[in-house]
């Protein structure tokens, strides 16, 4: 009885301190994780680790420093694009066309709701390259744009040399299923979006049909910010 008598006096002149303690002692614990917590960093894609099927024949073996080529193409306003365009930026690609009746609508909806999201972001960039550049002339894409609610100053939709574009398919963004030839035989081209961050670097692959999917690509976003912070 007067060892209990003893704990509750003891307890009741310490309390404060006692309170003290136990916050600094939570906020130390608190930092110990966040120190020991490991990054959390997206990876870098290589032609060698993706589906060798997306992949030119002559960079299937590559397994470094893999870069998104050099590319000069028209956007829907008839302006000249360049990679120079994307200079710093973290950008999102994906290849359609405007006639498209299968997967390119679904793509274009779900790349659409990228753009709300990120609207006010100005690190953050998005580009759609059409691969039927014969019929997507600069006055289709504007009109195609218009339609889909495109804002001119975060989503480029390019045509131009149809050669180059599909180069750029299986060279550079890995985002057709076979070679084409640039002229009467036409690629097919996935339904992936490919997230690229301003070094030139492939980091992620999502699903453009499944929305579902933009919440992956939202949220790799922002683990990509963090380790690009803007300037």
């Amino acid at each position: 009885m007067r060892e209990k008598r003893y704990m509750i006096k003891f307890f009741t002149r310490y309390k404060t301190f006692l309170a003290i303690m136990a916050v600094i002692s939570s906020v130390i614990l608190m930092l110990f994780y966040n120190a020991l917590k490991p990054e959390e960093k997206l990876p870098v894609y290589q032609p060698a680790s993706i589906n060798y099927e997306l992949v030119d024949q002559s960079l299937q073996h590559v397994k470094k420093f893999h870069e998104i080529g050099s590319f000069s193409l028209t956007n829907q306003n008839g302006l000249e694009i360049t990679e120079q365009y994307y200079e710093d930026k973290i950008y999102v690609a994906d290849f359609f066309f405007t006639t498209c009746p299968g997967i390119c609508p679904k793509m274009t909806a779900n790349m659409g709701l990228i753009q709300e999201a990120l609207k006010e972001d100005n690190q953050v960039k998005l580009v759609s390259f059409s691969v039927t550049p014969e019929i997507d002339s600069v006055p289709q894409l504007k009109k195609y744009a218009i339609e889909k609610g495109v804002i001119d100053t975060k989503w480029n939709l390019l045509t131009g040399d149809k050669k180059h574009i599909y180069d750029l398919a299986r060279k550079s963004f890995f985002a057709a299923k076979n070679d084409g030839d640039g002229g009467k035989n036409d690629m097919i081209h996935t339904e992936n979006f490919i997230l690229v961050d301003p070094d030139k670097r492939i980091r992620g692959f999502y699903d453009g049909t499944d929305t579902s999917e933009m919440k992956s690509l939202l949220y790799d976003i922002r683990v990509l910010k963090k380790e690009y912070p803007s300037s």
